[in-house]
């Protein structure tokens, strides 16, 4: 389990990438990936390509994220979703919240 944050060259993009379990453990890795963002940064991408599973507290903080990081940027899309993690998203209405691709 392990999380590693990416800056677009220009800066408009920060993607947080999730290795394994997104649970409660990553917490504040979760949040310091997302606290000093770039002024430039409009876009914020959580790519799920690695992660295998996520409980209740991975979706408390996406909610947090949105809620602290919402005004300052323009989208936040949660990306390359294994089938499984897509059907809680959906379950939970996050489609409704998120991007989702």
């Amino acid at each position: 389990m392990s999380l590693t944050k990416n800056e677009s060259v220009d800066g408009t993009t920060l993607t947080i990438q999730i290795k394994g379990k997104f649970d409660f453990n990553l917490v504040q890795s979760f949040r310091q990936a997302y606290a000093q963002m770039s002024e430039e940064t409009v876009k914020v991408i959580i790519d799920l390509r690695e992660t295998d599973y996520m409980d209740s507290s991975a979706l408390g903080m996406l909610l947090n994220m949105k809620k602290t990081i919402d005004s300052q940027v323009q989208t936040i899309e949660i990306s390359n979703c294994q089938p499984q993690l897509r059907k809680i998203l959906q379950i939970s209405r996050f489609d409704k919240k998120f991007d989702i691709t």
